[in-house]
């Protein structure tokens, strides 16, 4: 199989230049969210912790989940939680059966950060907002499927999505879901479900 950074392969083959896309877009991502982390003198990951603790629940905020959502060692979100620790962005809840296990809480200044950094996205979500509906739909079933097959391979290993839960089936091409007992449309289905078993 050819490269997709050879450009006689990329602009001739139509699965190349949307490999490259991609590509591309996560570089717009990264260089966003660096952005951003320099204005806070923050790291991108440390970013990244500070909004996923704000808007998940308490069992997710554990070293051990942070660290399989995230793909990184414990010992690195440990290193980074330390370091927002330090900075007074969060606090620890020790286990009161367990003094080696703790949930991340945010304290105010942990929160305001979130506020105050979350929005180095919005360039994209301007884009995504600003496209028809029917675009928005086509970009979205792609995600979701693209999303389910790299967590089947094992390249994203913590998956919340309705695709993958056990109150979702799929009868007639018709998506459902058991738990709030309806029909499924495309815009719909979520890849981060507080209600995913």
């Amino acid at each position: 199989m050819e490269s997709i950074f050879n450009l006689d392969n990329q602009n001739s083959n139509l699965d190349s230049k949307i490999v490259a896309g991609l590509v591309r877009v996560s570089q717009v991502f990264k260089t966003l969210l660096l952005e951003k982390s320099k204005e806070y003198q923050l790291s991108p990951i440390q970013i990244q912790l500070l909004i996923f603790i704000e808007y998940h629940d308490k069992d997710k905020s554990t070293i051990s989940y942070l660290a399989k959502e995230f793909n990184l060692s414990k010992p690195t979100i440990s290193d980074t939680i330390k370091l927002l620790e330090k900075k007074l962005y969060i606090t620890k809840t020790f286990d009161k059966n367990d003094s080696r296990s703790y949930t991340i809480n945010l304290t105010p200044t942990g929160k305001m950060i979130v506020l105050e950094t979350e929005n180095f996205i919005d360039p994209l979500t301007k884009i995504i907002k600003n496209s028809a509906l029917n675009k928005k739909l086509i970009l979205w079933e792609s995600i979701t499927n693209m999303i389910k097959q790299l967590n089947e391979l094992e390249i994203i290993s913590v998956q919340r999505t309705c695709l993958k839960c056990k109150f979702y089936s799929k009868k007639s091409n018709q998506s459902f879901c058991s738990l709030l007992n309806q029909n499924l449309k495309i815009e719909d289905i979520r890849i981060d479900c507080l209600d995913f078993e």
